[in-house]
């Protein structure tokens, strides 16, 4: 059976980097943001957001991420709303995505809010990636165009590293990309150990 490990995060903590590194060794990886940005644009997921925030978010029918996101992230309960409508549909696409990976030991599911969402409870195992929180504050404003001040609304949002740390098997410092990878090796190898036992 195809274990599945979760990998998470705060925001600017280098997730995709991780998870990209994870995909070299050819271990299949299921990017939960980027898939969610996919569904966003289904039919169904469009009216049920238009229900919920109204017409304006959208330009010509394509959704202003930028507006959903000042909304979502300056009303914890908009946020909710927006996460019972994205969350489900992201479930059923990883739950079929799983069956086509049936023949790897593990996958990996990278999702910046495994613990808030309650995909954790899907997991075998759970990765959390921890660095200093003013290189993650740096890192989202550079590639989002954002200000500081969107990001820390961004990160309050989300669970705390040591929420994470404590629902968590193992831990990734990521405080530069080669001590990463050497903690990434040592997984895989606890993984390897795990799998013969198994």
């Amino acid at each position: 059976m195809t274990k599945i490990i979760g990998l998470t995060g705060g925001i600017g903590s280098g997730k995709t980097t991780i998870a990209n590194y994870f995909q070299s060794f050819g271990i299949p990886v299921y990017i939960a943001d980027d898939e969610a940005r996919e569904i966003m644009q289904s039919a169904a997921i469009i009216e049920a957001i238009k229900k919920v925030f109204g017409n304006y978010i959208f330009e010509n029918n394509v959704l202003n991420r930028e507006k959903l996101a000042e909304i979502v992230f300056n009303d914890p309960e908009k946020l909710k709303e927006l996460n019972k409508i994205v969350h489900p549909a992201v479930k059923r696409h990883f739950d079929q995505w799983v069956l086509q990976h049936t023949a790897a030991p593990y996958v990996i599911y990278e999702a910046a809010i495994l613990f808030e969402s309650g995909g954790y409870k899907n997991c075998d195992l759970i990765i959390t990636i921890t660095a200093p929180v003013e290189a993650r504050i740096q890192r989202v404003m550079e590639r989002d165009k954002t200000t500081r001040e969107l990001v820390l609304k961004r990160m309050q949002a989300q669970w705390t590293d040591g929420q994470r740390i404590s629902k968590s098997d193992f831990v990734i410092e990521n405080t530069s990309i080669e001590v990463a990878k050497l903690e990434i090796v040592k997984i895989l190898k606890i993984l390897k150990i795990k799998q013969n036992e198994s």
